[in-house]
């Protein structure tokens, strides 16, 4: 499982543009900038839609005044669920909104969570994390079931 002082690994995140799916490889992202990149284990579902992405999405700002260059949602879903997400709740041009439709990035990370029980997969679990440059530096992951330390509020309290 990826920790504090850990470098961000490779891989690529698929990513809705203008022009259709794209991809958005981590070194883009992560290279170079501070970045707020927190995960949901699924797109619609109740918890994401309704506090954790909208509490990013609120709080955007004060994010970003801190010295964050971007803030992303990752979920283990297609780049057209991410696009459609981030249209109806309002996310463009302050969350990017990335897919791990395989869960191969998360994988990468040991942030997978099993929720076959529910229908679901193999998705993320609900975690934030704040990398710098690359590197880790701040990691919170929650308890199952649990919508408390990856929220946006405690992100920017920790910034």
């Amino acid at each position: 499982m990826i920790k504090i002082g850990d470098k961000m690994p490779a891989g690529s995140f698929g990513i809705m543009t203008e022009q259709g799916p794209g991809k958005l490889e981590a070194d883009e992202l992560f290279g170079g900038k501070k970045v707020v990149l927190f995960s949901v284990p699924g797109a619609f579902t109740p918890t994401c839609s309704a506090k954790h992405l909208p509490g990013f999405i609120e709080l955007a700002d004060q994010i970003k005044a801190k010295g964050v260059d971007a803030i992303a949602c990752l979920a283990v879903n297609d780049a057209f669920v991410m696009g459609a997400w981030a249209k109806h709740a309002g996310a463009d041009g302050k969350v990017l909104m990335l897919a791990d439709g395989n869960c191969t990035y998360t994988k990468a990370l040991g942030l997978e969570l099993d929720a076959t029980g529910y229908g679901m997969g193999t998705r993320g679990q609900r975690f934030a994390l704040v990398v710098d440059h690359g590197v880790v530096k701040n990691l919170f992951i929650e308890a199952p079931g649990e919508f408390k330390v990856s929220a946006a509020q405690n992100v920017l309290a920790n910034l």
